[in-house]
């Protein structure tokens, strides 16, 4: 066995992607260490151990060595590539801050140094407060929101250039361009930022999305640096504005430096070999699927340029829960919405989840796990009894099924037997299936879906509806950039086209989002609605948490209350009809009653009730019960 186990590894060594190994002293002599992540560390985390990939010709060949009170190093592992090194460092609660030289000696010489840094934290760091159904949050493309820099459109060394005419092209927006249009971000009543990925996606097209990431640590220098990323936190967090990552964990992209020199085999899933994923994520709960359906829905790629990640692997999974780690700390972080979530390894999800809320236990992480199936979706819900063992922490997930539910509704006519909004008000009965219903985040649209506005086929009416449906049932908001000024898009799903520019985020644009100006009647009114909307649900505490009660619908019309016994009531009625709909009142006694007095939010005016009330045609009528 031991000879097969040698044999093995040394077939290992000889097949992955290495550069030349180590043939004599004088390249040991001449060591130059090309990554070392990550590249610092705060004193008093939790995670005070910190594992560090060292990356660099030879780096198995010599011993670290680090002489600093305080830190000291307690592992040194090594793996199939001798261009690796795992360095587990410990780390004092009494460390002093500052920078920290960590030696790379051989033959009882220092070959290289290495700089390593310490930082002290932030004063009530790990108590920071995620979002949750007090907020609403805004989520933008950022290559389609805003240019204010048009200098980083195209980077020396960026294998895709800026090219706005084409749809999948990158269009030049940036961190920047975000930045300066805080005030109106935060003016529509949003209190949560959530921009799609900014990290550095060096792929020779589509790279504009983010999601085949080459460099974990770096932001994209066509969005801008590091400390740019950190400075759009700062000023958003001044406005009453959280910054919300979007992380990956499932896959990088094919231009990411490990694929030049993989750490060992088991790194990437199938082999380092394109193998398509099946989609089939109900594998993962199924008590009859197949173990080989199970994991080609897991291990399986996206597509050639998203190799997928083995997060089995102990020194992956590590380097990805510090990674979440380490930019929460940076980047003085609210949230963090992962991708694909589903399709990680389903262990690794856990382990990554639990140890993010074990460091920061207020913190807010909301998964994407697209399936309109609520069993499958709650499945990953902290909190949830699981048949198959599964202990899942993520607080929240996005809410897919409630999203198709109403598109779908929306476009339903009444029959002589049902009210078409009665899937809608089961799908909402399913709650029961989740731990936590009201930390769902909900949503009309996001970036992956067409925008809600072309399904509808222009319908203004029904789209308010849908706003007001969102803003309103439990949960935590989530709007889309550019609806707000009915941003439509094509009506079947064509990504770059439904990431549409911002009106008004590049120079010379003749409609302006931002000022206002060029914006035609229904643009106008479109964004005073969702600012009306939003301004007033910020302010409203009973429609943020309180106890939802809906009323079983009837013809075109759909009724539910929010309620706490302490802010009293908001009463939203749904009318989805052409035609104006007279509802009778005394069927919701037990909150409303005649002759009560009540103020009209959309309308802004206070009403007084009598029997019934009149419901306008294809409308939102929400009041605020006094």
């Amino acid at each position: 066995m031991r000879i097969a186990f040698a044999s093995c590894l040394l077939l290992i060594a000889a097949t992955l992607p290495t550069r030349a190994l180590a043939s004599d002293h004088h390249a040991i002599d001449h060591l130059v260490i090309d990554h070392l992540e990550p590249a610092s560390w705060w004193v008093g985390m939790k995670h005070a151990r910190v594992e560090l990939m060292v990356h660099g010709d030879h780096i198995a060949a010599t011993t670290p060595r680090i002489s600093r009170k305080g830190v000291r190093i307690v592992d040194v592992a090594k793996v199939a590539n001798p261009n690796y090194l795992f360095v587990t460092v410990a780390i004092a609660q009494d460390a002093k801050p500052g920078e920290v030289t960590i030696e790379f000696v051989a033959h009882d010489k220092v070959v290289t140094t290495h700089p390593w840094r310490l930082d002290a934290r932030a004063p009530g760091s790990a108590q920071r407060r995620g979002f949750d159904a007090r907020d609403a949050i805004y989520l933008v493309t950022p290559d389609r929101f805003a240019n204010d820099d048009p200098r980083n459109d195209s980077v020396a060394g960026m294998k895709e250039t800026a090219d706005r005419g084409n749809p999948n092209g990158r269009h030049g927006g940036d961190i920047a361009g975000i930045r300066r249009h805080l005030d109106y971000i935060a003016g529509l009543g949003f209190t949560q930022l959530w921009p799609t990925p900014l990290l550095e996606n060096n792929q020779p097209k589509f790279s504009y999305h983010g999601y085949a990431i080459t460099d974990l640590y770096r932001i994209d220098p066509r969005f801008g640096s590091n400390e740019d990323y950190r400075a759009l936190s700062r000023e958003a967090k001044a406005r009453g504005i959280g910054l919300i990552m979007d992380v990956v964990l499932n896959h990088i992209g094919s231009g990411h430096w490990w694929m030049q020199d993989l750490p060992g085999a088991d790194w990437i899933n199938n082999g380092g070999k394109f193998s398509p994923t099946n989609n089939r994520r109900t594998t993962i709960q199924d008590p009859h699927a197949t173990p080989g359906d199970r994991a080609a829905f897991v291990d399986g790629w996206f597509s050639p340029g998203m190799p997928d990640l083995n997060q089995r692997n102990p020194h992956l999974a590590r380097y990805l829960i510090q990674n979440s780690l380490w930019w929460i700390e940076y980047a003085d972080l609210s949230g963090i919405r992962e991708d694909t979530f589903g399709y990680a390894d389903t262990a690794f999800v856990s382990q990554w989840a639990r140890e993010i809320l074990d460091e920061y236990p207020h913190f807010a992480m909301v998964g994407e796990e697209w399936s309109v199936n609520p069993a499958i979706v709650a499945h990953w819900q902290r909190g949830k009894v699981n048949r198959d063992g599964h202990v899942p922490h993520m607080p929240s997930m996005m809410d897919f099924p409630i999203h198709t539910t109403l598109r779908d509704v929306l476009l339903q006519q009444d029959t002589r037997h049902d009210s078409s909004w009665v899937p809608l008000y089961e799908m909402l009965g399913n709650d029961f299936l989740y731990p936590d219903p009201g930390r769902l985040v909900v949503f009309a649209e996001n970036h992956d879906t067409t925008r809600l506005l072309a399904q509808l086929d222009g319908d203004i009416g029904l789209w308010k509806i849908a706003m007001a449906y969102i803003a309103t049932v439990r949960g935590t908001p989530q709007f889309y950039y550019g609806s707000e000024v009915l941003v439509r898009g094509p009506k079947e799903r064509h990504d770059g086209e439904i990431r549409a520019d911002m009106p008004g985020g590049w120079n010379g644009d003749a409609t302006n989002a931002f000022t206002g100006n060029g914006l035609s009647p229904a643009q106008r009114d479109a964004q005073a609605y969702v600012r009306k909307l939003f301004e007033w649900r910020k302010r409203t505490p009973v429609v943020q948490s309180g106890q939802l009660s809906h009323f079983a619908p009837e013809g075109p019309v759909y009724v539910y209350f929010r309620h706490d016994g302490k802010h009293g009531a908001v009463m939203v009625a749904l009318n989805k009809s052409d035609a104006a709909n007279t509802v009778a009142l005394d069927r919701f006694a037990a909150f409303v009653k005649p002759g009560a007095r009540a103020h009209d939010v959309l309308n802004d005016i206070d009403v007084q009730l009598g029997a019934s009330l009149m419901l306008p045609a294809k409308s939102a009528t929400i009041l605020e019960l006094r």
